[in-house]
């Protein structure tokens, strides 16, 4: 995939120097998720492996609102009249949405705002990083529909963010988590103002895209390998990761930057 040259059907699509912008784009709706809009959007994220002129991932929401998830009348209508077969064809697709967004290298920084919640929280969840404004009310409501709270990874990505308890509570009652619980529970990196959003996450996303990009793909696979391994697994795992590491011209190129004090250029190579 050639970052310029794509041309999504079902969100807005942004690059500028090494930065992606996704922006989900109904705001009439909340910006709500159909069938073609999950799978354009794994379909993105696996290109995203390839696409190393991409070096970060901003996903966003227009209109003032992140995601109200997946739309009442265009995906849960349907599913009500789907077989077992069809519904878990579906199932599996919103599943394999979250394996392209922790499988590509690239850091996601989730901007917030708004609503949040279901397919939407899913989202944010699966980014790296999430940034909220003091509006953002994020909620895992697969509940509130009559299903289980264990959707899309919920169950394994989620505890580890908030912890065991707090995660029970969230998709066992599917209540609303205030901007400023998501904050001091850890689900929110931060809170800024909702008027800067945007630019706090571009910039966030630019400072890390003019890092050592390589570096940054390995520590995503590592955040996300290590956790089904004993402590002694991933310490080897760690060890070898490194070592490819110091291979790479970046860490030569900080070494040269260090020794001449300057700032290091890194090409993600």
């Amino acid at each position: 995939m050639k970052p310029a040259d794509f041309r999504p059907d079902h969100f807005l699509w942004e690059f500028d120097e090494g930065v992606a912008t996704i922006t989900l784009n109904r705001p009439e709706r909340k910006n709500p998720l159909t069938f073609e809009s999950y799978a354009e959007l794994r379909d993105a994220f696996r290109a995203l492996v390839y696409a190393r002129d991409v070096k970060a991932v901003v996903i966003a929401g227009a209109g003032g609102n992140f995601s109200s998830g997946g739309d009442v009348f265009e995906i849960i209508g349907p599913l009500t009249e789907m077989d077992m077969t069809g519904l878990l064809d579906f199932t599996r697709m919103t599943g394999d949405l979250v394996k392209a967004m922790r499988a590509c290298p690239q850091p996601i920084i989730a901007a917030l705002d708004g609503i949040c919640v279901g397919a939407g929280a899913i989202l944010a969840m699966a980014s790296d990083i999430r940034l909220a404004t003091p509006r953002t009310r994020t909620a895992f409501l697969f509940t509130r529909v009559g299903l289980a709270g264990c959707d899309m990874g919920a169950c394994a990505i989620l505890p580890r963010i908030i912890g065991q308890g707090r995660a029970s509570e969230l998709l066992f009652t599917g209540r609303v988590m205030n901007a400023e619980e998501g904050e001091r529970w850890g689900f929110h990196n931060r809170l800024v103002d909702a008027e800067a959003l945007l630019d706090e996450a571009r910039g966030l996303a630019a400072e890390l895209a003019g890092g050592p990009t390589f570096a940054h793909g390995i520590t995503k696979t590592q955040l996300n390998t290590e956790w089904a391994v004993s402590l002694e697994t991933a310490i080897e795992m760690e060890a070898q990761a490194q070592a490819i590491c110091m291979r790479t011209a970046d860490f030569r190129r900080a070494f040269e930057a260090f020794a001449e004090k300057r700032h290091p250029l890194f090409e993600g190579n």
